[in-house]
């Protein structure tokens, strides 16, 4: 296993999420912070929709077990953890140009290495349009080109921080009713699901080639209140959709200000409202 090369300590509370994620919650952190529970009352961390990581970034908890659907997703993560080294290696030939992105956008994953996929991953997300991680019903990454000047493909530093943080949590795909499982009494569960639409229009779901269903939403529901008997703290993120407010409305739902960011039209993206759902008083 790669050691994370790193100088201090703290430099390992400098990780932060090394990729774009559409719904990512870095923005939203301080906000966040008013209902976050105190870091030394987290026992065990359990996240089931992984994404960009933010939270799990920002709260540096002891012990973690971090899941997604998305296998693609949850083996960068494992890369980075296991082979940070072979994964920087394999970042280093990557190049932001147009003809290249389609060439590499055209490979097929399953003839490279995990450090080659996880790199043509973090490359595709640093160097397409709007940093999205977007597939098709066949699963394959279809976003087109983004014609960013300089994009930061290889952070190296930012990745051994990732790599030292990452070092004792396990990394598996699970959906997220399988991932919880095993969760107790004072274990934190945080849950950031694709949101459900504000409108027909609105929907972005499609991180998997199956998508996040209304009745997803409603079996969410259901383990959030079977967590909550169970005795563990619940934090979830969702969009202010009247599901949602229907769903939770017996638990405390705090509005959160977002700017969106997923738009084909500029004048389309603006502060939103968010909604984070909480059972337990920070």
């Amino acid at each position: 296993m790669s050691q994370p090369k790193l100088k201090t300590q703290t430099e390992i509370y400098q990780a932060a999420p090394f990729l774009k994620w559409a719904g990512g919650k870095s923005a939203l952190l301080a906000q966040f912070r008013l209902h976050f529970p105190g870091r030394r009352s987290i026992r065990r961390y359990f996240e089931p929709f992984l994404g960009g990581g933010a939270v799990f970034f920002h709260l540096h908890p002891p012990k973690s077990f971090l899941f997604d659907r998305n296998a693609a997703l949850i083996e960068v993560y494992q890369v980075v953890r296991d082979d940070v080294d072979g994964l920087i290696e394999a970042l280093r030939i990557h190049q932001n140009k147009e003809d290249y992105f389609y060439a590499v956008r055209a490979q097929d994953p399953s003839t490279l290495s995990p450090a080659e996929r996880a790199a043509r991953l973090i490359f595709l997300n640093k160097t397409c349009y709007n940093g999205l991680y977007r597939v098709n019903r066949s699963g394959q990454f279809n976003v087109p080109f983004g014609s960013y000047k300089n994009p930061t493909i290889c952070d190296e530093f930012g990745l051994h921080a990732a790599s030292a943080a990452l070092h004792d949590a396990q990394i598996e795909v699970a959906d997220f009713e399988e991932a919880v499982l095993e969760a107790k009494a004072g274990d934190m569960i945080y849950f950031d699901p694709p949101y459900e639409p504000l409108s027909p229009t609105s929907s972005f779901t499609k991180y998997t080639s199956d998508g996040f269903s209304s009745a997803d939403q409603r079996r969410l529901a259901r383990v959030f209140a079977e967590l909550d008997e169970r005795g563990c703290k619940l934090m979830l993120s969702n969009s202010s959709a009247s599901l949602i407010y229907e769903l939770y409305q017996k638990f405390p739902i705090h509005e959160i200000r977002a700017r969106r960011q997923i738009n084909s039209r500029a004048d389309g993206r603006g502060a939103i409202t968010e909604l984070l759902i909480t059972n337990f008083t920070p």
